[in-house]
């Protein structure tokens, strides 16, 4: 039996975690640190900090989801990877991970010069704009553009509704545009990765974790 300890079950991740998990046999969601296989982080920064330390305290392993932290919160996430298992992703959808791997093709396999625009949307409750998703993207563009064709990039949000989530990424030039987008449809697929996250993690040693690591 898998028991998870759910950090923001009150919030539409949190809510989206507790309907999967109510469909699944041998995963149940518990009301303790101290009695849970691992802590599944989806709330605020500042609440993020204080389940890192408890989950440090009990020697437990943990899924984070949440967003927006700052250099400062990042350094104790790293610090805390070096005494317990760490997951920490803005995306923990297989399409996101798919969507970065495809991009990651296209840089390296081409030789034209193109600007960026990434352009997410989100729901007009979510709180960091751009979303950390978009950073993460840039950043793989960034990192992996080894043979500098990409002259400028542009990060555009937008907050509509109750949209689950929407990023494209467009390369183009005077000759060519070249769409790559993900639109969620459902909050279902971030929490299918974070509980199959969740049930990986169990067995890998401290460390500070990538989706990579559990979707490759």
């Amino acid at each position: 039996m898998l028991n998870l300890f759910v950090n923001g079950i009150s919030g539409k991740m949190g809510s989206s975690i507790l309907n999967q998990v109510s469909k699944i046999e041998n995963v149940s969601i518990i009301d303790s640190i101290i009695d849970c296989n691992v802590v599944v982080d989806f709330s605020r920064p500042e609440s993020s900090m204080n389940i890192i330390k408890k989950c440090i305290e009990n020697k437990k392993p943990i899924v984070i989801g949440t967003t927006g932290f700052n250099d400062e919160q990042i350094k104790i996430i790293k610090q805390a990877s070096q005494n317990i298992p760490v997951l920490l992703s803005y995306n923990m959808s297989k399409g996101i991970f798919f969507l970065k791997e495809s991009i990651k093709d296209f840089l390296l396999k081409n030789h034209h010069i193109f600007e960026c625009v990434i352009h997410e949307v989100h729901h007009t409750e979510k709180v960091d704009s751009p979303s950390g998703t978009a950073i993460e993207l840039e950043k793989t563009i960034q990192t992996n553009d080894t043979n500098k064709i990409i002259s400028s990039i542009c990060v555009e949000s937008e907050r509509v509704s109750d949209v689950n989530g929407v990023h494209e990424v467009r390369f183009f030039n005077k000759n060519e545009s070249i769409v790559f987008r993900h639109e969620a449809l459902s909050r279902n697929i971030f929490s299918d990765g974070a509980i199959a996250i969740a049930k990986a993690i169990l067995k890998k040693e401290p460390n500070l974790y990538s989706v990579k690591d559990f979707f490759n």
